[in-house]
């Protein structure tokens, strides 16, 4: 099994057929960065519409036993994903409905401070807000997947503190392996193995050693050293693949509709433009080479298939079943 917890872009029946042929079990998509309610209506909308065009090999997965049925059947199972709480308009009942909907993860913040809490961004992270505690716990009763990708680490402690149920980080790298804003320092790891949550490792290169962008096998050895900070039932796969985007998309992104200003995300003046696949994953369904990868490094069978899938099937069965 091979689950990939964060991927955007455009996807295409195209890009279905390549995941599912080269052993993609499930991967969750992002409908929105920056989007308010009703474009994010627009997206699932969009999805459920590829559900059915697509039937014959994608299944949107509300419960983790349609992962399982989904991989049985040999099709791909679906996740849906925001990559910011804006889609809830301040509205704390637009929870339940969105997770009604078929949503089963959201990130609490993105690149900037929100009504939640503090993105990676800011200056100083003010924490959870008193708004943002209310969220976290109606995503616990919704059934929804609290990340904190993109969230400051303060918000992020905060979150994993209040929840009653473990969170993710589900596209990010360790701060001692890769000093980034984007990367989660050691005391939120801690605080995310004893939450029972799991991070899922990334290879995108603005925020991943260049090593680790080269080949695979030291790709496997970063996630190996991941593993040494946290838990082996802490880690799992959030690549941030791109599907099929340009500057127009890598704008909206990094700028939305706050700013006139230019602004770099992950990248930085020297670096400022859409960032190259890595070497070894040109393209996404070259991500079955870790499990190989991940038995070269040392792991055995039963670990490469809890960093591969176990791990965030667990968690996506203790959120939403």
């Amino acid at each position: 099994m091979l689950i990939d917890a964060l991927q955007c872009g455009h996807f295409t029946r195209e890009v279905f057929e390549d995941l599912r042929a080269n052993g993609y079990t499930c991967v969750t998509p992002t409908l929105g960065f920056w989007e308010g309610t009703l474009e994010s209506m627009d997206s699932l909308g969009r999805w459920r519409d590829f559900e059915r065009e697509c039937s014959d090999l994608i299944v949107i997965a509300r419960k983790s036993a349609d992962i399982r049925r989904a991989d049985e059947e040999g099709k791909l199972a679906v996740v849906l994903g925001y990559q910011n709480s804006n889609l809830f308009e301040d509205r704390l009942a637009y929870i339940e409905l969105f997770a009604d909907m078929g949503v089963r993860v959201v990130q609490l913040t993105y690149n900037n401070q929100n009504e939640l809490g503090g993105s990676c961004y800011e200056a100083q992270d003010s924490g959870l807000a008193r708004f943002g505690r209310e969220v976290v716990r109606e995503m616990n009763r919704a059934g929804i997947v609290i990340d904190c990708s993109h969230v400051g680490d303060r918000t992020t402690l905060d979150a994993i503190e209040w929840s009653e149920k473990p969170v993710a980080i589900t596209h990010a790298n360790a701060r001692a392996i890769f000093d980034h804003k984007r990367n989660k320092s050691d005391d939120v790891l801690r605080a995310l193995v004893q939450n029972g949550g799991v991070i899922g490792c990334v290879a995108y290169r603005n925020i991943t050693p260049q090593d680790a962008c080269t080949t695979v096998d030291a790709w496997c050895q970063m996630v190996a050293r991941t593993v040494e900070l946290t838990s082996i039932d802490s880690v799992g796969i959030g690549t941030d693949y791109s599907h099929n985007t340009g500057q127009p998309d890598l704008d909206w992104m990094r700028k939305g509709r706050w700013t006139r200003s230019v602004q770099y995300g992950a990248g930085s003046a020297a670096n400022p433009g859409k960032t190259p696949k890595p070497d070894w994953l040109k393209s996404a369904g070259e991500l079955n080479k870790v499990h190989d990868g991940l038995r070269r490094v040392g792991f055995n069978a039963e670990e490469v298939h809890k960093l591969t899938a176990g791990n965030w099937l667990r968690l996506y069965q203790a959120v939403f079943g």
